[in-house]
């Protein structure tokens, strides 16, 4: 009886036979697996498949990149189903995944091809569509892909020839997602908006340390997103992915992160902000994962432990569906009544937990090359240890949420950003003035050479101001309370880690348009501190606080002007005011 039951289950636990030819991808066909497909290969296999399995996968374009062509989208579904507020509807969880953003990295290229074919083909994982929408941008840095070159990868061992880390216009779309300057940023808002996925993955290749594993994994950091959906993550979907790759023979472990040398010395969650792609999905309460597989493993194995992780991926969140769309439900609860927004974080001091790591032991000698030591990792001497592994975040920034804010017109690429990223805007009917806070920007640092196309602001330091602000008819009103109000308040307060303001939107502000000349200002001045005996004071108080500016005569002809009317108020004046419900406000 047991050996007929036996046999009768075996079929469903019986490896897959290999693809037929006609369906083997560039990198099956290739006996080494040391090639990665092209552009125009992967779109290719994509039609070719479409075109076979209409009735499970599509394939369209999704929006212009910076290079002239297309962004691709690929959609699987049980039936057929492409439209996301019918799937939405029905409640079955999106896995978007996204490829090639550095296209030197290309397993997951690769891996998402024969991911894809396997998912309308063989019948035991085409039932994984039953519960799941799976989303599959092929290749997002188009651009970097047609760049193509056998050596600006130099650490990392195949495949053959591979992608450009840069775009057409040589940015680093890792970095992008919430300035939005190219195209391809821009498209992929679009596209993100449109699934609002459950969870999303980005695949990527590491470089780091030398260690025994083929993929290490960054996951949202779970301290920054809702409590129902950070303990989801914790407790239950990290810890089902790392035992399904273990059963698929990958041991996996955190990304190989570390403040000192080596590994041992302690390792540390990577503390994703929103420019990041898991910090820009963790802001619309969606998981994030990015895959790091290892450089120095080979190109075949990388592939292959990026195609088992993902379909590991896909059977676990199938599985677990009903409750990651519960955590997720619980975290947009919790949201709508969500006072207080952190901006800005840091990994706790000390560490939260330990690894058990399996590394290689290292060590020193003489470099070829300079003479002086070098640091090395011996492979015939592997070990398994435990390692201190800080892995919990807090706050080091929070801000009171407004009621919403005031955006004047005039910032048409503020509000563009704002719109492609859900955010919901009503404008004014009328002219208004109405009470709210306004932000002076009393002081901030800029990195000395240009970071991703801008001169990124930090350690931002405000002045708060509650006066009446006077509303022009067709300016934006943004209400916190809405979906996307985590993006809302992450890009409008200056102080955020990624706001508009730190990467320049609002520049324009810092710079003074008109000033004195001090030979004609003295005698005004003198005339203003005659008839202002208070002012007089203050300068006096000033002068005993500030031993620089009690010896310096411009200084103190410039402390008069700053605190007169002559002073222009927009000087460094935060042009986008806080309302904090007072009054009225005529929306269209």
């Amino acid at each position: 009886m047991f050996a007929l039951l036996f046999a009768a289950l075996m079929p469903a636990f019986a490896p897959a036979p290999p693809p037929a030819p006609a369906w083997r991808t560039p990198f099956e066909l290739d006996p080494a697996r040391n090639t990665t497909a092209t552009h125009a290969e992967c779109v290719a296999y994509y039609q070719k498949l479409a075109a076979a399995y209409p009735g499970h996968i599509s394939l369209r374009e999704a929006g212009p990149t910076d290079c002239g062509l297309p962004l691709h989208e690929v959609v699987l579904s049980a039936d057929g189903d492409t439209d996301p507020v019918h799937l939405r509807a029905l409640h079955r969880p999106v896995l978007f995944i996204q490829n090639g953003i550095h296209p030197g990295e290309p397993e997951g290229i690769d891996a998402s091809m024969m991911l894809a074919r396997d998912l309308v083909q063989q019948p035991r994982l085409a039932k994984l569509l039953v519960g799941v929408t799976v989303v599959i941008v092929p290749i997002y840095n188009v651009g970097g892909a047609l760049n193509r070159n056998a050596t600006t990868r130099a650490n990392q061992d195949g495949p053959a020839s591979y992608g450009f880390r840069g775009n057409a216009r040589n940015f680093d779309l890792n970095r992008d997602y919430v300035k939005q300057d190219t195209r391809n940023a821009r498209s992929f808002a679009a596209l993100f908006q449109k699934w609002q996925p459950e969870v999303f993955v980005e695949t990527h290749t590491s470089n780091g340390a030398d260690y025994q594993y083929t993929m290490t994994l960054i996951p949202t950091q779970p301290s920054k997103l809702a409590p129902a959906l950070g303990a989801y993550l914790q407790q239950q979907l990290l810890p089902a992915l790392y035992k399904g790759m273990d059963q698929k023979k990958w041991a996996m472990t955190p990304y190989v992160d570390f403040a000192g040398e080596t590994p041992e010395s302690g390792m540390q969650a990577f503390l994703e902000s929103p420019r990041y792609s898991t910090g820009y999905a963790a802001l619309f309460h969606t998981i994030g994962f990015m895959p790091e597989t290892h450089m120095l493993k080979a190109f075949g194995p990388r592939v292959r432990a990026t195609y088992d992780l993902l379909l590991t991926i896909l059977e676990t969140v199938q599985r677990q569906a009903p409750a990651l769309l519960a955590a997720r439900a619980g975290a947009l609860a919790a949201q709508a009544t969500q006072t207080t927004f952190p901006l800005a974080w840091a990994l706790d001091d000390k560490p939260s937990e330990t690894v058990q790591f399996r590394g290689y032991e290292a060590g020193h000698r003489p470099s070829e090359v300079s003479g002086q030591p070098r640091l090395y990792y011996d492979r015939a001497r592997p070990y398994t240890r435990p390692v201190p592994y800080t892995n919990t975040a807090h706050p080091t920034a929070t801000v009171g949420a407004p009621t919403a804010y005031l955006i004047p017109q005039a910032w048409a690429e503020v509000v563009d950003n704002l719109r492609r990223n859900g955010v919901q805007l009503e404008r004014l009917a009328q002219d208004v003035t109405v009470p709210a806070e306004t932000y002076y920007v009393e002081d901030f640092q800029t990195v000395p050479r240009a970071y991703e196309g801008h001169y990124l602001h930090s350690k931002v330091r405000l002045r708060t101001v509650g006066a009446p602000v006077a509303c022009r008819a067709g300016d934006y009103v943004a209400r916190v309370a809405q979906p996307a109000a985590r993006y809302l308040v992450e890009t409008l307060e200056p102080q955020a880690t990624d706001s508009f303001f730190a990467w320049g939107f609002f520049d324009s502000i810092l710079q003074q348009k008109e000033h004195y000349s001090d030979y004609v200002f003295e005698d005004l001045a003198a005339d203003l501190l005659r008839r202002d005996p208070a002012l007089r004071q203050q300068l006096e108080a000033a002068r005993q606080a500030d031993a620089k500016l009690a010896t310096s005569g411009p200084a103190q002809l410039e402390w008069v002007y700053q605190h007169s009317a002559y002073h222009e108020p927009t000087h460094n004046r935060y042009p986008v005011a806080r309302w904090l419900g007072a009054g009225e406000l005529p929306t269209e």
